[in-house]
């Protein structure tokens, strides 16, 4: 079953699945800058357009383009910024 998420306004959208492994969302971001906080292990995979993050205990923001991957720990926060609408994979884990 699907599951369908907006947040900041409708800026950011979601679709909840289960993979054959993992659950998952894809998601689509409008131009902006957003903190997200995380309850699992989160791979984020970008799959159109670019992510700039400041990662937990990190002072440099990083940009991940198409096809480029970062994780983020449990029980963490971390800032994004959207400079063109960016689509996104994430799948979600316990480690």
């Amino acid at each position: 079953m699907l599951k369908v998420n907006q947040y900041f306004d409708g800026n950011v959208a979601s679709i909840g699945f289960q993979t054959a492994t993992l659950p998952a969302t894809v998601g689509v971001m409008k131009v902006g800058e957003y903190e997200f906080g995380t309850s699992q292990f989160e791979t984020m995979t970008v799959i159109s357009g670019a992510i700039s993050a400041l990662l937990p205990n990190q002072t440099d923001w990083q940009t991940f383009k198409a096809h480029e991957t970062f994780t983020v720990d449990a029980n963490q926060k971390f800032k994004v910024k959207i400079d063109e609408e960016t689509a996104y994979l994430c799948t979600y884990q316990d480690k």
